[in-house]
């Protein structure tokens, strides 16, 4: 499972576990953008090119951010872009763990 932080000074990274159940983490659940604007994996990769940064959807990663910082967590989760769906084993094991990741989540948001 790969998880979002945030630092100020370096931006958003991923964090890899293992186990879900080890890692504090947040998981918020939100409608999908059409037409491509939604923060995939490269986008984080590469959050400092401006293609990256002008979509709508770094309001919602944003909103994820401060809302994980207010229930004191660390860590969260954002299908979109958590998941590397270029991957197929990736993507087919995400599908197949979601429910198992919502379960462990200390805190879930819409």
């Amino acid at each position: 499972m790969r998880l979002l932080r945030y630092n100020k000074s370096t931006g958003y990274s991923f964090h890899d576990v293992l186990e879900a159940s080890t890692v504090k983490y947040a998981i918020v659940s939100h409608r999908w953008y059409e037409d491509g604007r939604d923060v995939l994996y490269d986008d984080i990769i590469n959050q400092y090119e401006p293609s990256a940064i002008v979509k709508d959807g770094w309001k919602k990663l944003d909103y994820a951010r401060m809302q994980a910082e207010k229930d004191g967590l660390e860590y969260f989760w954002i299908d979109t872009c958590c998941i590397d769906k270029r991957n197929s084993a990736e993507l087919s094991e995400a599908i197949n763990s979601m429910y198992y990741w919502y379960q462990t989540a200390q805190v879930c948001k819409c």
